[in-house]
């Protein structure tokens, strides 16, 4: 099995990125870099995860092959001999036992500096230069690398001050002497610095919302009521989306109609036009039979630079429109969802009915498995009981990382409650309890910091949009901040379990992993400082999320948050209920509409085909009583015109029209068949 594990999980690990990108990216219209950017991020990142547990397993048998030395013991004991004698001894040699996913010495090493330098050059120059690329108004390669040059230079200048800093740091000291190899790692902790700088501040908010989250999506009421809130809330957003969009479509149509097609900058009108929204490009196409030449004397005509403005605020204003209006779908599918919910706890057949069902085909689980029936009881009354195990689960294991990064520092006694699992099934050498352990804990650590990124508000404008929806710029934030987060948490985790010698000043094996990032003692005041001492903020912090403290400020700021015992959450959750409802109301009428057309369909289909079929054969018949396919130079008789009229009497008339007969209209052709009306007549007020 050497080496089989690891090429299995990166297999594993490769298909999940590009199932998550094809769930949130679009491989047809987003460029190719952008993806290919966002999907090794994503890979990288993944990797370190799900690699970190086996290198934790190999530095144990490693650790114990090291430990395997010569143990003196008597042989025999001889009370005549003197205490000067040397006693004969003899080996007994310790068992190791290997683990099933042993990784050989010497791919390790390679492994992990390809992936975590990789991972820091798309984190630190790649991505956020593309970011600004993609998002810049430039209408040439050269205009966007100058634009994003300039807007990362902040970036690149924070980077840079805190390695300079450093570097003094270690130049004035004398006990140090500056290397390549000390540079490395004043990079190294350089940027794990800042990586864990934002990790604590993330996680300490998601220890305590994630379980609280869980426990409130039982309560089927404020679960409601909150999104009611988001509704209210996501409306003026999309009407101010809306409107910007209107406003700077107004701007587009003004500089549209100004220059004309022979134009030097009219390439840059064209490009700025297949950015805007299709319905708009209908309404902005430029008139082609305006043939009129510009005059640089005559009207002012606006600046490449201002151009360049508009175009970006072309691309700010459709992405934004679009995010708003995506979200707006599935609020409204959750907000439809808890409301059959709420209608069916009260239901004594104990059978799930949709407000509106699905048009798909359902699966065969669906159809034999997942009943209605079975719904009702998923739905109803094993949901909210799952989640509430599940928030009490989450809860204790917040409580053990809050503990365990309060105490990791101290190794006699081993007080963090990870070590002591960790070592427990070391004695026993269970390399597959070591691993689930380790693979457990660092997803519930991503998990809380990831997740923790899209629930703030101010970064919800990086916005992760199912179905294709999320826009490039999201994409890369993503791969970005998942780059600079991921090195930092698994260093910190691997101090929690006392794998970290910096930290944990034990004399034993390293990983691989805590290797390539070199002896962190160049910088002993951030070795035995800051990555001791700064995760104890999170206690700090789960405090203040506990409370709810951030949530307050914001309300008091002006950020309208949801809060139960507030008056103005109150008028919201009212605003976003009659929202809903007006929602409900347009949704129904239609499904009304469709319905109608299908039962239309299925009740005329046939007799519909019946007339076309009986109107072939009176057109055969005809054909043949007038001879003219036969004969051409036989006229038609009078006989024969008069049996073509009594023939087509006899004929049922054909509805072109597609629209079901109305049941009120009595009015009849003379051979009882119903006279087709219009249906712009009769269904005038089916709207209201």
């Amino acid at each position: 099995m050497s080496g089989v594990a690891l090429a299995l999980e990166v297999v594993v690990v490769f298909f999940l990125a590009l199932f998550l990108l094809h769930r949130y990216g679009d491989f047809r219209k987003q460029h190719r870099m952008v993806l290919f950017a966002t999907l090794l991020a994503w890979f990288l990142c993944f990797l370190i995860v799900f690699i970190l547990p086996l290198d934790v397993s190999t530095t144990i048998y490693n650790q114990c092959k090291i430990d395997n030395q010569v143990h003196l013991v008597p042989s025999n004991s001889n009370d005549n001999s003197s205490n000067t004698s040397v006693l004969p001894t003899q080996r007994i040699p310790k068992t190791c036992y290997k683990p099933w996913s042993y990784i050989p010495d010497g791919i390790l090493p390679v492994f992990w500096r390809v992936v975590y330098w990789t991972s820091q050059f798309l984190t630190w120059l790649l991505i956020p230069f593309m970011q600004s690329y993609a998002r810049s108004g430039g209408f040439s390669i050269s205009g966007k690398i100058k634009t994003a040059l300039i807007e990362n230079a902040i970036y690149y200048g924070t980077y840079l001050l805190i390695f300079c800093s450093l570097l003094i740091y270690v130049a004035v000291s004398p006990q140090w002497h500056l290397t390549w190899y000390g540079l490395r790692t004043i990079g190294i902790t350089a940027a794990n610095t800042w990586g864990l700088f934002l990790l604590v501040l993330l996680l300490g908010y998601g220890l305590v919302e994630i379980p609280r989250s869980c426990w409130r999506a039982s309560c089927h009421g404020h679960l409601l009521a909150k999104t009611y809130f988001k509704a209210a809330k996501l409306m003026t957003e999309k009407a101010d989306a809306e409107e910007n969009l209107e406003d700077v479509m107004e701007d587009v149509k003004t500089v549209n109609e100004t220059i004309k097609y022979n134009h030097p900058l009219r390439k840059c009108i064209d490009t700025i036009l297949r950015k805007c929204p299709v319905e708009y490009q209908e309404k902005l196409g430029r008139n082609m039979d305006d043939y009129e030449d510009f005059d640089d004397k005559g009207n002012p005509y606006p600046s490449k630079k201002s151009l360049v403005k508009l175009h970006k605020q072309v691309i700010y204003a459709v992405q934004r429109h679009n995010r708003t209006k995506v979200q707006w779908q599935i609020l409204l599918d959750e907000a439809f969802h808890l409301e059959d919910v709420a209608k069916n706890e009260t239901s004594p057949a104990h059978q799930f009915v949709h407000s509106f069902p699905s048009t798909e085909t359902p699966g065969w689980i669906s159809k034999y498995l997942y009943t209605p029936t079975m719904e009702w009881y998923w739905e109803c009354v094993f949901r909210r009981w799952c989640y509430r195990v599940l928030a009490v689960v989450l809860c204790v294991f917040s409580a053990a990382v809050v503990w365990s990064e309060c105490t990791f520092f101290s190794t006699q006694p081993v007080l963090s409650l990870f070590a002591v699992f960790i070592q427990l099934a070391e004695r026993d050498y269970n390399y597959v309890y070591i691993e689930m352990a380790c693979f457990v804990t660092i997803f519930f650590l991503c998990y809380c910091v990831y997740s923790t990124v899209f629930r703030i508000r101010v970064f919800n404008y990086y916005y992760l949009a199912p179905h294709h929806q999320t826009d490039a710029y999201s994409l890369q934030f993503s791969g970005m901040l998942f780059c600079r987060l991921t090195p930092p948490l698994c260093l910190n985790f691997l101090g929690v379990i006392h794998m970290d010698s910096t930290i944990s000043h034990q004399q034993r094996q390293p990983t691989v992993y805590t290797s390539i990032m070199g002896s962190m003692q160049v910088l002993s005041f951030i070795a035995n400082g800051f990555y001791i001492y700064y995760p104890m903020l999170i206690v700090l912090l789960c405090i203040a999320t506990y409370f709810s403290l951030g949530t307050r400020c914001l309300n008091l700021l002006g950020f309208q948050q949801f809060m139960g015992d507030n008056d103005l959450t109150s008028d919201l959750v009212d605003e976003g209920k009659e929202l809903i409802r007006r929602e409900r109301r347009k949704r129904q009428r239609t499904e009304d509409g469709e319905s109608r057309r299908r039962e239309w369909r299925e009740r005329y289909g046939e007799q519909r085909e019946r007339y076309s079929g009986r109107n072939r054969n009176a057109y055969s018949e005809l054909k043949e009583t007038d001879g003219s396919s036969t004969d051409p130079s036989r006229a038609p008789s009078r006989r024969d015109r008069n049996d073509k009229a009594e023939l087509l009497q006899d004929v049922e008339p054909l509805d072109f029209n597609g629209e079901e007969p109305l049941e009120t209209d009595n009015r009849r052709y003379p051979g009882g068949h119903y006279l087709s009306t219009s249906a712009s007549r009769t269904r005038i007020f089916d709207d209201v």
